[in-house]
């Protein structure tokens, strides 16, 4: 195995580590942005190991497409191909095969889809992706897996958990460089508590470096989203790194951390920022709303980022969807809030301050104590108590949130 995964800190089941890998030593908790084509859209490579970035995800699909895993291959890796020194992670490509294209079709030999350039059907195997992977050259790469949505019911889900099994087996007699690449397994099962506890077994019987946990972050409501990812973290082995893949709201972070998760990924802070909102510790700020025209204050006063330093809230008002410096200074924003919480999650298990930690954070989003009654329910859990933020009988209803918001329906602080 190309990783060392060494736990410095716990409190009950959340943990803070050290994750060595080929290109770059991570500390965990840690969010992973994503730069689908080899960027991180309005960012510098300079920039991001400035704000304290460890992983860049990569989307294997779109590499494929352009500028090809051959080109990349030939040039050095993805690594030198766009000038980034630390840890990469590719996907499988399967995800946005189904996501983005029209009229894809999944079969036991892999996933038949429609070519964006012609038209005509390609089929995309297990093996194939993990050749593909194996030329880009990532730290971590992804087995192929059978995504189905978790608001999806039925023998399907069940289908789909099998096949993933059987999938896991051809990306392995496929991984060509598993003394350079970390193959992670992907957990499927949907919300079955039942099949996500076959598909768990079924991998760690596999001995992978590392597992996800895929299928969440697609709609589901919020309790089951928590006890999905509970379950999984709770059967996974203690010495290797948990991947919740595609969570990126900060509160979801903090929740899945305090159950014993490492890794998430997330293209919600590049791509809000681009929609003119910020990530700021009371939830959002939306920069396109009037109020903001004449605000001299910056985005988040408590913030030490680059641009909270040097730029108002009226100014980048100014920018924002009308000129791309607007995206680019938010993004910068966003992010650097996203490696902050990463470390502070980190040094909080670390130092045996995770419970207050966790109550100043929810203090700050929650300032009246509403805090929602899922968030309450994990957090039992998880061992933490958070009776001091919670105002007594004020708890909300678990109402069916999408992890995909769009932006118009995330409300200003």
């Amino acid at each position: 195995m190309a990783l060392r995964f060494e736990i410095l800190g716990r409190f009950n089941r959340a943990r803070a580590a050290q994750l060595t890998l080929p290109h770059f030593v991570c500390q965990t908790p840690l969010f992973m942005p994503v730069g689908t084509q080899g960027t991180i859209k309005g960012l510098t490579a300079d920039q991001l190991e400035e704000i304290g970035c460890q992983i860049i995800l990569g989307n294997t699909y779109h590499l494929a497409l352009r500028p090809t895993s051959e080109l990349i291959d030939e040039l050095g890796g993805l690594h030198k191909f766009m000038n980034w020194p630390r840890a990469l992670l590719t996907d499988s490509g399967g995800f946005q095969m189904v996501s983005l294209l029209h009229l894809a079709d999944i079969t036991e030999k892999g996933v038949t889809f429609q070519s964006p350039v012609d038209g005509k059907p390609m089929l995309l195997t297990p093996e194939e992706s993990i050749q593909i992977q194996n030329k880009i050259g990532a730290d971590i790469i992804m087995a192929l897996d059978d995504v189905v949505k978790t608001t999806i019911t039925g023998p399907r889900i069940e289908e789909a958990m099998h096949r993933t099994l059987r999938w896991i087996d051809r990306c392995i007699a496929a991984h060509k460089r598993p003394h350079d690449q970390n193959l992670f397994g992907i957990v499927q099962g949907g919300l079955d508590p039942v099949l996500r506890d076959i598909c768990v077994r079924g991998l760690v019987d596999r001995n992978l470096p590392g597992y996800a946990i895929g299928g969440l972050a697609g709609g589901e409501d919020k309790d089951s989203f928590w006890r999905v990812v509970a379950q999984c973290t709770a059967t996974l082995p203690e010495d290797k790194p948990r991947y919740v893949m595609g969570v990126g709201y900060p509160l979801d972070i903090v929740v899945c951390s305090a159950l014993g998760a490492d890794m998430y990924d997330c293209v919600y802070p590049t791509r809000t920022a681009r929609f003119g909102t910020a990530i700021v510790p009371e939830g959002v700020l939306k920069l396109k709303h009037k109020a903001m025209a004449e605000d001299t204050r910056p985005i988040d006063p408590t913030c030490a980022c680059m641009v909270c330093k040097n730029y108002t809230r009226a100014y980048i008002h100014s920018l924002v969807t009308k000129d791309a410096m607007g995206s680019q200074l938010l993004s910068f924003h966003n992010l650097y809030y996203m490696m902050q919480l990463s470390r502070n999650l980190h040094s909080s298990i670390v130092q045996g301050k995770f419970p207050k930690f966790v109550c100043n954070f929810l203090q700050k989003m929650f300032p009246k104590g509403d805090i929602p009654e899922w968030v309450c329910n994990a957090m039992e859990v998880a061992e933490i108590d958070i009776s001091s933020c919670c105002a007594p009988f004020r708890y909300i209803q678990a109402t069916k949130v999408q992890s995909n918001l769009n932006e118009d329906e995330i409300q200003a602080v």
